[in-house]
C-alpha cells in the first residue's frame, strides 16, 4: 500500500499546480503549445493510461501538452462487488502533473463534479460514488477521509476547459441548446464556482453533463466561447471516437477502444484534421 502521507502531500501539491498552471485565467487554460494530445474519458482505465503515457512521450516532446479527462468511477464490466479503484489513476495523474506542471491538464468531468456536489450516479444497482469511497477506504484505511477530502480539493481546482492558439476548445461536453439562453459563462473567468453554477442548468453542470450534438448548438456555443472547434468526451463511442457535428470531435478512453487525438496547436486546422489525428489503442500505429 502506498504511504498515505505521501499520497496526501502529492494530491495537495497537484491541486495547487492545477490552480497555478501557466496560461490559466479563471477556469480556462490557454495552452501555449506546439502540439496538444487529448485523451478520452478514462474512468480508471490503467491500460489506456499506460498506452497514453508511452504515446505522449512528454520527456522527448517538450512542446507537447497532454489533456486528460474523467479519471474517476471505473466502469465495472464484470458486474462483481469489488470496489472502484479508479483513485489509483488519480494518484498517478497527480504524480504526472507534478512532473510536468506546465504541460499536463485535467478538465473537469461530470463524474468528478458528482463527487464534488454529492450528486449520485448509479449503474447496475449500485452508486458509483459509493464504490469510489469503498476503494479509497480499502487502499488508505484510517487516512481515507483525509485523502478523499484532498481529492475533492483537486476536483474543485480543475479547469473547465483548455484552449489552443488555433482556436480549439477542449472541454468535457457542450451544453444542451435549450440551456444556452441565459447561460452564465462568467464561471470561465472565475477562480471558483458558485453552488448555483454546479446545479442543473448552471454553467459548470452544463459543460459537464450536456449531450446536445447538433450543428446549431455547436455553432452557438462556439460564438459564446470564441472558438472554432471542440474536442470533448462524455459520450461513449462504439468505435472509440466520432465526429458529432461540423465542429466537434468526441473521443472515448474506455475499453474496448481507448482513443486519443493529437494535433498541431498553432497552425490553422479543420474538423477533418482533428478526425484524422485520432489514434485508437490496438488499431492504429504510433505516429
Amino acid at each position: 500500500m502506498p504511504d498515505p502521507r505521501k499520497i496526501l502531500a502529492l494530491v495537495h501539491k497537484a491541486a495547487d499546480l492545477m490552480r497555478r498552471t501557466p496560461g490559466r485565467v479563471g477556469s480556462v487554460v490557454r495552452a501555449f503549445a506546439d502540439e496538444v494530445m487529448v485523451v478520452g474519458d478514462l474512468h480508471g482505465n490503467m491500460r489506456a493510461f499506460k498506452w497514453v503515457l508511452a504515446e505522449a512521450a512528454l520527456d522527448q516532446n517538450p512542446q507537447r501538452h497532454l489533456v486528460l479527462q474523467e479519471l474517476v468511477h471505473e466502469i465495472n464490466r464484470h458486474n462483481d462487488d469489488r470496489p472502484d479503484l479508479s483513485h489509483r489513476l488519480v494518484d498517478l495523474v497527480c504524480a504526472l502533473k507534478c512532473q510536468y506542471p506546465d504541460r499536463v491538464h485535467v478538465v473537469l468531468g461530470n463524474h468528478e463534479l458528482s463527487e464534488l456536489t454529492g450528486r449520485v450516479i448509479g449503474k447496475d444497482g449500485r452508486t458509483l460514488n459509493e464504490r469510489f469511497r469503498e476503494g479509497v477506504l480499502r487502499s488508505y484505511g484510517e487516512a481515507s477521509d483525509a485523502i478523499y477530502d484532498a481529492y475533492l480539493k483537486l476536483f474543485a481546482d480543475l479547469p473547465l476547459a483548455v484552449r489552443t492558439p488555433n482556436r480549439v476548445f477542449i472541454c468535457h461536453t457542450l451544453p444542451d441548446g435549450d440551456w444556452l439562453d441565459g447561460l452564465d459563462l462568467s464561471v470561465l473567468d472565475a477562480d471558483s464556482w458558485p453552488p448555483e453554477a454546479m446545479k442543473r442548468r448552471g454553467a459548470v453542470y452544463a459543460m459537464t453533463w450536456g449531450r446536445d450534438t447538433s450543428d446549431e448548438t455547436a455553432d452557438r456555443f462556439a460564438a459564446m466561447v470564441d472558438a472554432d472547434l471542440f474536442v470533448t468526451g462524455h459520450q461513449p463511442c462504439d468505435e472509440g471516437f466520432r465526429q458529432a457535428n461540423r465542429r466537434t470531435l468526441i473521443i472515448d478512453g474506455t475499453d474496448p477502444y481507448p482513443t486519443y487525438c493529437r494535433f498541431p496547436a498553432r497552425t490553422p486546422i479543420g474538423i477533418d484534421d482533428l478526425v484524422k489525428s485520432v489514434k485508437v489503442l490496438g488499431l492504429e500505429p504510433s505516429a
